[in-house]
């Protein structure tokens, strides 16, 4: 593959094999597929290696814990970061309950930790944790029916006791974005610091911890067309401070200690092949932050007629509901919807009989889906991807 095949979307889905299978996958909020390069590099990595692990006594183990510091600087890369303030595991959902373990070491009765009303459960699980300490939890809720976050609300939520607000960057089930720099400013400005869940944004927007301003910042890879794993940024000044448990010899501050147990070598080198594809994607010899901001300029360019064309679609049906924003004005391309006399799950069932595949339920979005009355049945969610075409959008509106 060479960066000028990359202008022709079909040269570029041949890149993920499940697309070959000729079904429409629309549920790419739940993981999204894998470049051949990252398979590959799995692969190999699994035919070299198999399960040896990082070892400084010999010439394999040597080369895997040269693959490790590989992909934390690659994942920095990604962040905006430096590598030394990122954490690698098996999901964002288990790096938030560590970090959560540790906050229980520092805070009690008299605190009080904000959740955004448009959370999945993976940043708002663990801060509800903290009440088994004392801690008092809150909820900035948004304002249906478009589900909006408002700065006034949040500002009758925060004070001196305020110590941290949890926010997506965009919702997994509504497809809803945030101003993340503006609520991180005014989170900062009452003494707070802010957790940002970048899971469903990151497929869509390049994340930038420095532009956003915010403490911690949580992304997946495997929704980032990478393998099964999870990745946590913390702001430099706060690691050394935070008491998550630990193994007895890694210093205090060491990122490594909230990583817990051996990696999944392979995945991190399939992590790699998707960081070397995205590279490609923005025409780069190199894997650069540059490369990648342009990798994800061409991601927008090809999202955006198949958002609009789905948004548009499914807005102007009258026996679909459409949850959340009528348009694209602050949304990413994720749709949760109703048709009418029927539930969530046989919308879903007759479409994936017809070869499109949708999610239904509430995935682990417990909040908003609570305050549209629409927990716990839930709703259809259709999520693209840059690899999603006009004509599995097509397949979807004439399906429903």
């Amino acid at each position: 593959m060479t960066p000028a095949t990359l202008t022709l979307p079909h040269r570029l889905r041949e890149q993920f094999p499940p697309l070959a299978a000729g079904r429409a996958y629309l549920d790419n909020a739940a993981g999204g597929l894998l470049p051949l390069r990252a398979i590959e590099a799995i692969t190999a990595h699994l035919m070299r290696y198999g399960a040896t692990n990082a070892m400084p006594g010999h010439l394999p183990g040597a080369e895997i814990l040269a693959l490790k510091h590989r992909a934390r600087a690659a994942t920095a890369l990604f962040l905006n970061a430096q590598p030394e303030d990122v954490a690698l595991a098996q999901s964002a959902t288990a790096l938030a309950f560590r970090l959560s373990a540790a906050f229980a070491r520092l805070w009690g009765p008299g605190d009080e930790v904000i959740v955004s009303g448009l959370e999945h459960e993976a940043n708002a699980s663990p801060w509800r944790e903290l009440e088994r300490v004392g801690v008092t939890v809150k909820v900035w809720h948004a304002r249906p029916p478009e589900m909006r976050l408002h700065a006034d609300d949040l500002a009758e939520l925060l004070s001196d006791k305020t110590r941290l607000v949890s926010v997506t960057a965009a919702s997994n089930a509504l497809g809803v974005t945030v101003d993340i720099p503006a609520v991180a400013a005014q989170v900062r400005a009452a003494g707070g610091w802010t957790m940002i869940d970048a899971v469903h944004a990151a497929p869509h927007t390049l994340p930038d911890v420095q532009a956003w301003g915010a403490d911690f910042v949580m992304f997946s890879p495997y929704k980032v067309f990478g393998p099964h794993l999870g990745a946590l940024w913390i702001r430099p000044e706060h690691r050394a401070h935070l008491p998550w448990p630990k193994l007895s010899f890694v210093p205090d501050g060491d990122i490594t200690g909230i990583e817990h147990g051996t990696p999944q070598y392979e995945l991190l080198a399939g992590w790699l092949g998707t960081l070397d594809y995205l590279r490609e994607l923005g025409e780069s010899e190199e894997l650069t932050r540059a490369a990648l901001v342009s990798a994800y300029a061409r991601i927008a360019e090809l999202e955006k007629p198949v958002a609009e064309r789905l948004i548009s679609g499914l807005a102007g049906m009258e026996n679909v509901t459409l949850y959340g924003p009528q348009d694209m004005t602050g949304r990413v391309g994720t749709a949760a919807f109703r048709v009418d006399g029927e539930s969530a799950d046989q919308t879903a069932a007759r479409l994936t009989a017809a070869g499109v595949d949708v999610a239904a339920g509430h995935f682990y979005a417990v909040q908003p889906l609570k305050d549209l009355g629409l927990y716990p049945e839930g709703v259809v969610r259709v999520s693209i991807a840059h690899y999603t075409t006009l004509e599995d959008v097509e397949r979807l509106l004439a399906g429903i």
